[in-house]
């Protein structure tokens, strides 16, 4: 199962509500405050992750199997978990960054 999750949209712009996300050195704002899963990820100049994940949109899928939902496909952030209960992965398709997600049951 794939099932749209929210768009992270880069800004350079500060945005009500970020929260700071020190071991990734970037704001986020929360997707679940909007009907639509809007984040907005604002990256400090020395921010670790890609520079196609922090210039381009990405949406992200919540999936069943992120070891499966990885498998041969071009991983630029490998599995990690950026809070409690949630492991995600990046991935390109299409030259486009995707958040793949997996919670746990």
């Amino acid at each position: 199962m794939r099932k749209y999750h929210h768009v992270g949209i880069p800004t350079t712009t500060p945005q009500p509500g970020e929260i700071y996300l020190a071991k990734f050195k970037l704001y986020a704002t929360d997707d679940t405050a909007n009907p639509y899963g809007i984040q907005w990820m604002r990256y400090e100049p020395d921010c670790p992750l890609p520079d196609l994940v922090k210039t381009v949109a990405h949406v992200a899928f919540e999936v069943d199997d992120l070891a499966r939902e990885i498998a041969g496909k071009e991983v630029i952030i490998q599995p990690n978990s950026p809070s409690p209960g949630v492991t995600v992965a990046f991935i390109v398709e299409d030259g486009a960054p995707i958040e793949l997600m997996e919670f746990e049951k």
